[in-house]
């Protein structure tokens, strides 16, 4: 077992789409938490579990932080603002744009609000050329005063390490918060409904993915073909999962013509999560409807939002 003597949280924060799961999955080292272009691919507080032996740093992924217009929206924000509760450290992820908006000064607002080191990640520099990116840190210099501002690209790795030693630097002497060999706090059905929800929003339009749902309904498995354990043949996991949409409109656009959308879906589903299980994946989905379901609080305990 690895030997862990220093551990802590890290809160990673910003706007949606800014990079955050991408970033989380870059210092991960493998992929926890489901990235898309989308915005708002992030509904639920996510834990992905970091060793660098002899530390251990817990990064907790959170929904992006918005102006919500939903019950579903409210719990997010709500979700972020208690996640910078009890970090030991906390990054705040910006796109290269030279001034902070209010969304940025209300969640620097929220860290000041508790002692610990506040690091800005000005995400995405890949994409502008490098001296276009000194207006932006001199805009955020001018808001806060953070333990370092540092210009990354979490989709090409520029930065990340410098990045990572810091926050690496601020673990307290600590056991692991978490065994060897997990990676998230999320139990496989969250994490598989995630990754469904992941193929559903890049495969989907604008319109339908923020209005729709995954539950796993069945998670077992079972040996193929009469073989036990003693073979060493990894067993069939066998998936049945239901997405839940707003509207009977979307329920066809997510199905799609002869069912290919659904079908292309749950392709794309079932080649990660037989790499996820190492091993054959069967899986079923189904496509139900529940108008308004973002702002049913029964429908969103139902869903897994508290």
């Amino acid at each position: 077992m690895t030997r862990i003597e220093r551990a802590g949280l890290v809160a990673v924060v910003g706007r949606p789409n800014a990079g955050k799961s991408t970033l989380i999955n870059r210092l991960c080292g493998e992929k926890v938490a489901i990235v898309t272009p989308k915005p708002q691919t992030t509904r639920l507080r996510l834990c992905a579990v970091c060793n660098r032996p002899p530390v251990q740093m817990v990064l907790i992924d959170t929904p992006g932080f918005h102006a919500p217009r939903t019950k579903l929206g409210q719990r997010m924000v709500r979700t972020v603002r208690e996640s910078v509760a009890g970090v030991d450290a906390a990054v705040l992820v910006v796109e290269p744009v030279p001034n902070a908006g209010e969304l940025e000064r209300d969640l620097i607002r929220q860290c000041a609000k508790v002692s610990f080191p506040l690091y800005l990640a000005i995400n995405k520099i890949d994409a502008v050329p490098y001296e276009k990116l000194l207006p932006v840190i001199a805009a955020y210099q001018n808001e806060a005063r953070f333990a370092a501002l540092l210009p990354i690209s979490a989709k090409k790795g520029d930065g990340v390490e410098e990045l990572a030693a810091l926050l690496l630097a601020q673990m307290p002497p600590s056991p692991a918060l978490f065994p060897d060999g997990e990676v998230s706090d999320q139990p496989a059905r969250v994490l598989i409904s995630e990754t469904i929800r992941e193929k559903l929003l890049l495969c989907l339009n604008d319109e339908v993915p923020h209005g729709a749902a995954v539950t796993v309904e069945r998670l077992g498995e079972r040996r193929k073909d009469g073989g036990d354990a003693r073979d060493g043949a990894p067993p069939l996991v066998e998936i049945e999962a239901v997405i839940t949409c707003e509207k009977d409109s979307h329920k066809g656009i997510v199905i799609g013509k002869k069912g290919a959308m659904l079908k292309k879906i749950g392709s794309l589903a079932r080649a990660e999560l037989e790499e996820m299980y190492e091993g054959p994946v069967f899986l079923k989905l189904w496509v139900r409807v529940r108008e308004g379901w973002r702002d049913s609080d029964a429908q969103l305990r139902n869903f897994g939002f508290q």
